[in-house]
């Protein structure tokens, strides 16, 4: 399963959610509003209380509502934040599913010794052809700004140097947030999964599976096709310069539940640029790769769609913007007949009032 590896996970890491939400052509970077410096100048630390959940909802005359409870999540998140999550141990503890977030998974069963064996061919398509260093790649003016960036998060790393530029502005992404106050992830998973563990409730995988049959051809494709890497780069660059006001905003308005904010403050053109770079790729289209939006979409509603009709509560996570926006996922399933309830439609929702929440993890199914 994991041998791809080394380079996609590698590659993808902190992409793969991205997918579900845009693959499209990348434009210059939003303009950043005028109060984003002012507002997020401190990323916020403490006991905050997070964004509320969504309801959708499936009516059944014979047993009774079945509900869906959603949780939006977001990255960067603050590192410093210590997540209240009352509602959210509730509803999970009365669950009799939580549906995990969308993801991509590679899977090429080529045995032990076929690890060994590609395993150095997969470090090497890391690294740029014939041995090329980043100063031979790039133009100068982005070289000049990569080595400002470089000493500040990263230091006298000479290795580097050599790396192709979409593994490079991962690498540098990474460090630039954490030097920043900010996390990938937030430790949100990691909450999901204990209170899963405690409650035994079963986590359900929403992934997209990639069938890789040919992994030394797949490695070979990689190589040669040269993902538009200097795009990926100079979005990244541009992100670390201009948009991490931006971002500490955005992370603060989910850490303190402000969904008005998250919709007003745009998020950062890196991501759709890196993923684009990767998707439009000759090799992306040969692995399955070049159509993951919609191949994610179909996989976690017919799961949600799956949970709706068997199970009375399901707990799921799924990124922000696919709540927020009217085609997301939450709206496709309104789309087909589902309720769909904010936190912004009032303390209806609450899942401490809600009749949903209290059934038994262990109650019975139904079908759809």
């Amino acid at each position: 399963m994991r041998l791809m590896c080394a380079v996609c996970i590698f590659a993808l890491s902190g992409l793969l959610p991205a997918f579900a939400q845009s693959t499209a052509t990348t434009t210059a970077p939003p303009p950043v509003p005028s109060d984003v410096a002012e507002l997020a100048a401190v990323v916020v630390t403490g006991v905050q209380p997070g964004p509320g959940l969504w309801k959708v909802t499936r009516k059944d005359p014979a047993t009774g509502d079945h509900v869906l409870w959603v949780l939006g999540t977001l990255s960067p998140l603050p590192q410093s934040v210590q997540w209240q999550s009352h509602d959210l141990e509730q509803v999970i503890s009365e669950s009799q599913q939580v549906l995990l977030s969308p993801s991509v998974t590679f899977n090429a069963d080529i045995g032990f010794l076929g690890k060994i064996f590609l395993l150095p061919s997969a470090y090497s398509a890391r690294k740029n052809e014939d041995g090329q260093t980043l100063q031979q790649v790039l133009p100068p003016p982005v070289y000049a700004r990569w080595q400002v960036l470089k000493q500040k998060y990263i230091g006298n790393d000479r290795g580097i140097e050599r790396w192709r530029p979409i593994f490079v502005a991962q690498e540098l992404y990474k460090k630039a947030i954490k030097a920043n106050g900010l996390s990938k992830t937030g430790g949100i998973q990691a909450n999901v999964d204990a209170l899963a563990k405690r409650y035994g409730v079963k986590e359900v995988p929403t992934s997209y599976q990639v069938v890789i049959e040919h992994p030394g051809a797949a490695l070979k494709a990689f190589k040669s096709s040269a993902p538009h890497d200097t795009t990926c780069f100079i979005r990244t660059l541009d992100s670390i310069e201009q948009d991490m006001p931006m971002m500490k905003a955005r992370a603060n308005a989910w850490a303190t539940g402000d969904l008005q904010a998250l919709r007003e403050l745009p998020d950062s053109a890196r991501r759709d640029a890196c993923v684009a770079a990767l998707a439009d790729a000759g090799f992306a289209r040969t692995l399955g790769l070049d159509d993951v939006p919609a191949k994610q979409a179909q996989v976690w509603l017919a799961a949600a769609r799956a949970a709706l009709g068997s199970n009375k509560q399901t707990f799921a996570m799924l990124p922000m913007d696919e709540l927020l926006k009217p085609d997301g996922y939450i709206g496709q399933l309104k789309a087909q007949g589902y309720l769909v309830e904010s936190p912004e439609d009032g303390d209806d929702i609450d899942p401490a009032t809600s009749s949903s929440v209290g059934v038994s993890k262990n109650a019975g199914s139904t079908s759809h």
